[in-house]
């Protein structure tokens, strides 16, 4: 396989180009419209003689950032993202750092957009989106890229001094992506629910498999998170049987006696980080959902993402 995280896309439009890949509770994008979107974004900056450089991405977490992240990679960029969640102090720091020259954003985001110390172009996404695709040059594009390429910069959470920007390249998220699917057992009939931001690392867990797979993620809204019943319901809803998690969203459920009201019927796969997981709240898990596996997913953004997975 060509090592580019893009060849994922490439394959599953094939094969299943109107399934969904990402959808939240209102929207979702099939394969085709992710490939498709993602090759206008591409064609827009190459367009502009953009080649080789940060992208930031700010907009809401939606279906759509995922895709611009691709659309940034198929220009042969690398996507940094941000979040409205962020303290100006990081965005700014983030924005001097990268010295990015184009920002990504959405409707709700472009007012704050305009507010940053920034010089350079901010672009709707709904407008970019529509590109016209130019075929040639992403082909082009893609016969150049190496699988060194950074596809993206992500910044640690500075716990230990100031946040630092780590990048990742095709090479190292393919091998991540690759080794996680056959222990975590990952195939076509994969659902996952996100859960953590996407300017973590951590999402990759749910975005390069549904790529790989033609898996579906579905975005869970941040406000379920304080209503642990309507969560459950949301996976129910939904049929998600796999979640990579961090340890707090899970016991948050737990905790609060959710299982004794309603129970996740399709969850058979729990991966969790981050923290250690209480043996409390872990039994409760184990007793309510007895043939699920459980892993523990650890390791620092540098690796990326992880580097020991505890069965």
């Amino acid at each position: 396989m060509e090592l580019n995280v893009l060849s994922y896309l490439d394959n599953i439009v094939k094969k299943a180009p109107d399934k969904v890949a990402f959808a939240n509770e209102k929207e979702g994008f099939t394969f085709r419209e992710v490939y498709t979107q993602s090759r206008s974004i591409g064609t827009y900056l190459h367009n502009r003689g953009y080649y080789r450089k940060p992208v930031v991405v700010f907009m809401d977490k939606h279906p759509k950032t995922i895709l611009a992240f691709f659309g940034v990679i198929a220009a042969g960029c690398f996507y940094v993202p941000i979040d409205e969640e962020m303290p100006q102090s990081r965005i700014d720091l983030i924005l001097e750092n990268c010295k990015a020259e184009y920002i990504i954003c959405d409707e709700s985001t472009r007012e704050k957009a305009k507010s940053f110390h920034f010089d350079g172009t901010i672009c709707l996404y709904d407008e970019i989106a529509e590109t016209p695709e130019n075929a040639k040059a992403l082909s082009e594009i893609r016969q150049k890229a190496l699988d060194i390429d950074p596809i993206y910069i992500v910044f640690t959470s500075g716990s230990t001094g100031v946040p630092k920007g780590v990048a990742a390249c095709h090479r190292s998220v393919i091998d991540y992506i690759e080794q996680l699917s056959e222990v975590l057992q990952f195939d076509e009939n994969t659902v996952f629910a996100n859960q953590t931001p996407l300017y973590f690392d951590a999402c990759l867990k749910e975005i390069y498999p549904t790529l790989k797979f033609g898996a579906t993620t579905y975005i869970v809204p941040k406000s379920l998170f304080m209503f642990p019943v309507k969560l459950v319901e949301f996976l129910n809803e939904h049929k998600v049987n796999t979640v990579c998690w961090v340890v707090s969203a899970l016991t948050m459920i737990s905790a609060f006696g959710t299982f004794q009201t309603i129970k996740p019927e399709y969850l058979r796969t729990i991966a969790f980080g981050s923290e250690v997981f209480p043996m409390k709240q872990f039994r409760i898990w184990r007793k309510t959902l007895p043939e699920a596996s459980f892993t523990n997913l650890y390791g620092p953004t540098e690796e990326p993402v992880c580097a020991v997975i505890i069965i």
